[in-house]
């Protein structure tokens, strides 16, 4: 009963989400903020939109950002220093949006280090076209591993639009979704609007991120956030709320 009561609470509030489980926030290694300058900006409106802690992931794929958590770990280092000079009121950390290809199969394989966020999530993305051959045997070795798998934004892959089953199928492997906030506005796409939906009618959705990359996106989170269905998905049992 009290569990219950202080979902009911969390609900009702005017600014129910306080954290920010995606974001590309850290300048010059993957496309989100090009400068110091723009990671602040962005913090100082996530803070008047109502968070208090923002999880950055910056894009790891071996093609185009090889990241390593050195790195990633090192601008975060930074980040936390220019917060403490402007004296921000908003905790950050780091983790990763993770690219399922064989290099990610291969550190996974080799005990690689990997940079999760609350009680051991890993989140990861795929292709936005097709279904990779190896996601299913990626999911068990994530889960394997020990980490608990978490699917970037499922709204937005077409082979998902086109076939719901996928999603499911991964539900009942234990892989939690992560919905894009913007989706709610149809900024992406009508048909990841469509799906977005749909997955909070369907209770999907186990995290709410914003994939913040920039200023631009700032004006269509606050817009998402007068939506119908963006109420809609606060009022579910987001871990957002444990984090």
């Amino acid at each position: 009963m009290v569990f219950r009561l202080f979902k009911k609470k969390v609900a009702a509030s005017v600014l129910p989400l306080k954290v920010d489980v995606h974001s590309h926030l850290l300048p010059g290694i993957d496309d989100g903020v090009d400068t110091w300058e723009e990671s602040l900006y962005i913090l100082e409106e996530l803070i008047k939109i109502g968070y208090n802690k923002v999880i950055t992931t910056p894009h790891v794929m071996s093609d185009h950002y090889p990241n390593t958590p050195e790195i990633i770990l090192g601008k975060l280092h930074e980040l936390k220093h220019l917060i403490r000079q402007h004296g921000l009121p908003v905790e950050v950390e780091a983790a990763a949006e993770y690219y399922l290809d064989e290099t990610f199969l291969t550190n996974l394989e080799n005990n690689g280090k990997f940079l999760t966020f609350g009680d051991n999530y890993l989140l990861f993305e795929t292709s936005f076209i097709n279904k990779p051959t190896f996601l299913i045997e990626a999911v068990f070795k994530i889960s394997a591993h020990g980490y608990k798998p978490v699917l970037a934004h499922p709204e937005r892959y077409i082979y998902i639009q086109e076939n719901m089953k996928i999603l499911e199928d991964l539900l009942e492997r234990d892989v939690l979704m992560q919905l894009n906030i913007n989706s709610l506005t149809g900024y992406y796409s009508k048909a990841a609007r469509k799906l977005a939906e749909k997955l909070i009618d369907n209770n999907y959705i186990s995290f709410l991120g914003s994939d913040c990359h920039n200023e631009r996106h700032l004006a269509v989170i606050r817009e998402a956030y007068s939506m119908k269905y963006f109420k809609k998905a606060t009022q579910l049992d987001l871990r957002n709320y444990t984090l």
